[in-house]
């Protein structure tokens, strides 16, 4: 089923109104969608590579404001449809762990990981869930979302195909420099603020108790 929809998705790219799908799907990503929308991101940047900044910013306005739908589910609606959602796209056990640690760092951990492939909707519905203050929570997500759009913009704006052809020839270093990133965002949590090792033992507890 996600590979139908990541086929889908990707035909989405060629459509005539291919930057109203890329908001949609940026928006529904957000909030209970299983499919990112960078890779639509990347082939309409591919397509149109003037034009990249510019999809990059739908994008992240598209995702800010379907941050605040899954803000609503997890504050509002989270016994009825928020765990249901969880729980179709298999993150049950995951939303302890993140409550856990949006309480401890609150608006830095949205920055930081939403900023890499942990689920942005995760972060969105337990931002909700736990009532974190509403501007800091936008203020976040904008932070992330930029960063996260802007890179795949702003590079194939400058760089246009060549990216393409560099990723096919070597996907290997790529996918090993992703990992290097990823895992440095993660590290980089332990060194936010002071009561660091104290917040990572209790959310430890809360991984131990999620598994």
């Amino acid at each position: 089923m996600l590979r139908r929809l990541y086929e889908w998705t990707l035909a989405k790219a060629a459509h005539p109104h291919a930057v109203w799908w890329l908001a949609l799907f940026a928006f529904v990503e957000a909030s209970f969608f299983p499919v990112p929308p960078h890779p639509l991101l990347g082939l309409m940047c591919l397509a149109e590579p003037k034009k990249a900044v510019r999809f990059a910013a739908v994008a992240t306005i598209a995702s800010v404001a379907g941050g605040l739908l899954g803000y609503a589910i997890g504050r509002g609606l989270y016994d009825t449809i928020g765990t249901q959602l969880l729980s179709v796209l298999g993150m049950t056990e995951s939303f302890p762990v993140a409550a856990c640690y949006l309480r401890e760092y609150g608006a830095e951990i949205i920055m930081i990981k939403g900023a890499t492939p942990i689920p942005f909707k995760l972060l969105t519905i337990t931002a909700g869930f736990i009532h974190m203050p509403l501007l800091p929570f936008i203020g976040a997500s904008l932070v992330s979302r930029t960063i996260s759009f802007m890179i795949v913009g702003v590079l194939f704006r400058l760089f246009g195909a060549p990216i393409k052809a560099f990723i096919d020839k070597y996907l290997g270093l790529v996918t090993v420099g992703f990992v290097v990133v990823v895992v440095a965002g993660f590290l980089a949590l332990t060194l936010l603020g002071g009561g660091g090792e104290q917040a990572k033992g209790k959310c430890e507890a809360a991984v131990a108790a999620a598994a």
